[in-house]
Parts: structure tokens; sequence; C-alpha cells
């Protein structure tokens, strides 16, 4: 059900949007968490290093169709927000091609260039054939995953954060099962964990896809200014304006976890896979974190559109709430009793392992509470349009961890790489909080420049 996120309590409309997106976004991460959790129990503690090796350069195909997202959820909610639902219309459809497009070049390079990706992070010669085996299939579904990205985006636009939850909720709960069956019942090893994923997931697009695109046409009113366009090139301006600063974020990102996998690689096979464990359930973590942050996206984006810039302060302030109340658990969980949810992925004997994702979780978990403050003055900040500030917080984060990491690694170990990840989030989030301090939301002159979709 579409909801418009423009009337009501401001903290009633945004816990109510964003727990099922939280819901959503807890499912999504079940994927990957199976994949790893299987191969590390159901097949060998090098299959899990595969897996998880893998996985870094998977998030950035991820990063292109999260920013396919954003970009298609600013500007579709912001139209929605304003009413103008035929350029809304024009919007979403400009997206799914320009989608497909860029997925195309995306396989293109994959298929050609994932084994030197592999050798480029110092992938040890016992995991390399599993890994690049795992991507190749990867690869083949990124054409669901984009369009199932699209189709999210959409739904969060439009104020429909339940029908994303129970698509997910479904296909994750599946993909667990065909995981399972797939290594056990044909003993296809890393290989049964990449189609497992890849036929879930596909089912969830297409099904996505038929009931967004079904919504969005019977969105009409008497103000409707005329019949929605194919494709248009000024609003693909727009959504690039949005989009492409977030794939540029999420790119980089990967390639700086891509720079620290080659860093942490060098230390073996076993702190490979405690790292790989261990960064799943952080992943789960900041991933969850990020979706609420896009939630406050739409929430701003669609306020924004329709004029009501006093409702985004109350609205920063009922998501900070929100996000501590979930950060507040895992921290917990993952500082007292991180290491039983680390032998979900390993076998007892993997000491090694084990010691290395709980050092992990120890060092990094406490500074949720500081990190979920940035990503939601980030959600604030990315569905007003203001690019610029986003960019200069995440890439300060970014450029800090990976440096850091770099050098603390030869200092002090992994215990330095680790260390690398709370003092970017701190400093960023220091820069973010002002930023949105400075916006024009907490003025009271009329706002200078104009909403992301006008």
């Amino acid at each position: 059900m579409n909801k418009d996120l423009t009337v009501g309590s401001p903290s009633k409309i945004l816990w109510r949007f964003c727990l099922p997106l939280f819901g959503s976004i807890i499912f999504q991460q079940l994927y990957n968490v199976a994949d790893s959790l299987v191969a590390g129990k159901f097949v060998s503690e090098n299959a899990l290093a595969a897996v998880g090796n893998g996985y870094e350069i998977t998030l950035i195909f991820i990063a292109f169709a999260f920013g396919c997202n954003i970009g298609c959820s600013v500007i579709t909610a912001n139209y929605f927000g304003a009413r103008r639902y035929a350029d809304m219309r024009t919007a979403v459809h400009t997206t799914l091609i320009a989608s497909a497009v860029l997925c195309s070049i995306l396989m293109i390079i994959g298929w050609t260039q994932c084994r030197n990706l592999l050798r480029l992070i110092n992938t040890p010669d016992e995991i390399i054939d599993d890994s690049l085996l795992y991507l190749n299939i990867y690869i083949l579904g990124l054409p669901f995953l984009f369009f199932y990205n699209v189709a999210t985006g959409i739904f969060s636009a439009l104020g429909d954060s339940r029908t994303p939850f129970i698509f997910l909720a479904i296909s994750s709960t599946s993909n667990i099962a065909m995981d399972i069956f797939f290594v056990t019942a044909f003993k296809m090893g890393v290989a049964g964990v990449a189609w497992a994923t890849f036929i879930c997931q596909s089912i969830s697009c297409i099904f996505s896809i038929i009931i967004v695109l079904r919504r969005i046409a019977k969105i009409r009113s008497d103000e409707d200014e005329g019949e929605s366009k194919l494709f248009s090139l000024p609003i693909l301006g727009k959504i690039s304006a949005i989009a492409i600063p977030s794939i540029l974020q999420q790119s980089f990102i990967s390639v700086g976890n891509i720079v620290i996998q080659g860093v942490i690689n060098g230390f073996g096979t076993s702190v490979m896979a405690g790292y790989s464990a261990a960064v799943k359930l952080n992943n789960l973590v900041i991933t969850s974190l990020t979706t609420l942050g896009n939630g406050v996206s739409n929430y701003t984006a669609q306020n924004l559109g329709a004029g009501k810039r006093e409702r985004i302060k109350p609205g920063f302030f009922a998501a900070g709430k929100l996000v501590w109340i979930i950060c507040i658990p895992f921290i917990i969980i993952y500082c007292t009793a991180g290491r039983y949810l680390l032998l979900l992925f390993m076998e007892q004997t993997s000491t090694e392992a084990i010691g290395t994702g709980m050092q992990f979780l120890r060092i990094i978990s406490p500074f949720y509470l500081v990190v979920s403050i940035k990503l939601v003055a980030d959600g604030v900040l990315r569905g007003a349009g203001k690019m610029g500030r986003f960019m200069a917080a995440t890439f300060t984060d970014l450029i800090l961890r990976v440096l850091l990491a770099v050098f603390l690694s030869k200092v002090f170990g992994t215990t330095g790489i680790w260390s690398a990840w709370p003092i970017g989030w701190c400093i960023a989030t220091i820069i973010s909080v002002i930023f949105f301090f400075k916006g024009e939301w907490n003025k009271k002159t009329p706002p200078d420049s104009k909403n992301p979709a006008s």
C-alpha cells in the first residue's frame, strides 16, 4: 500500500515506514550469510574463505545496483510528494532502461576481469578457482539484482516498505533451504550456494517488477499533467545527480574493502575465514542502518517535494532514536555471544578463525552507536540532493579507514586493521552531523536551492 510520508507525526510515520525496511534488509543479508554459513559448515573452511573473498568483489556490483535504487527512489519520492505522477512514472521507466544498459556493461567487465581482481587482492591459489566460480554465477544473476533493487526503491518512494519485506522474507528463507539442498544432496560445493542465490533472487525480482509496474500505472489524479514518457534525458540527469554520487560512494567503499581484504589475505586463510564470518555479521548491521538511512532519504524527498521542510528536523531525531534502539541489542550480542554466531559459519576446531572474528566484533560493534547517526544524517543530505556534502563525509571515512588499515596492520597486526573502522566512523560522523545542522531545514528563511526533482 502506498503511504504519504508528508502527513502525520514524523516519529510515528518514520517508525512505521522504517521498521519493515529493517526487517527487509535482515532477510536480504540472509542471502550472503546463508552462502557463507553453508559453505563453512557443509563444505570446508577454504570454501568459506572463497565465498567471503568473492563477496568483497560482489560489493562493487551491489554498489551500482544500490545507486540505481537510491537515484530512482529519491526522485520518484519527490515527484510523488509533489503529486507530479506523470513525471514519477517517467522516472521509473527511465531508470529501468538505464539500469539495463549499465548492467550489461558490468556483466561484460565482470566476466573478463574477475580473475585479475582476485589476483590483485592476493587471493591464495587454493581458493581462487572456487572464488571465481562463485563470482561467475553471481554475475549471471546481475540483471535480477539490478531490477530488484530498482523495484524496492520504487516501493520505498511510494511509502510502501511492507511489500519488499514480504518478498524478501519468502525468498531468503527459501534460499537457505536451497543452499543446504544443493550442497548436501547434489554435492555442488561453492557452485551450489551461488546457484541457490541466483534462483531465489530471480523469482523475487520478477514478481517485484510486475507488481510495482502495475501499481504505478494506477496512480492517477485530476491534477496529473499528462501521459508519462518511456525515457527522458532531463529526468535521467536528475536521477544521475543522486545515483552517481551514491554509486561512487559504494564503489569506493567496495574498492577500499578490497584493499583491506588484500591486507587481510596476507595473514593466511584462517584469518581470512574469521574475518569473512565476522564481516558478514558486521555488514548485517551496517547495511540495515544504511537501509534505514535510505528510508530517511525517501521521507526527506517526499516532504521537500510537498514543501514541508519543517518536518525534516523532527524526522532526523526520530530516526536517531530508532537506530540506537536497533544498535544496542547487536552490540550486546556481538560482544558477549559473538562466538556462538561465528560457530554458525565454522567448526569448533577453527580456533584461530574464531579468535579473529571475536577480536573484530569486539573492536567494531560499540561504535555502531556513532556510525548510525552518520547514516541518518546522510539520509537527509541525500534526500535533499546535497550530494557534495554527503560525499565529503563518506570519502573522509573511506580514505581514513583504508590508509589506517594499511599503516596500522604493519604495527599492530590484525588489531590495527580493525581499529581503522572506529576512527574513520567517528570523524565522518562529526562532518555529516555538522552538514545536517547547517541545512536550510534548520533555518527560518526560505531555502535557497530547489528540491532534487524540481
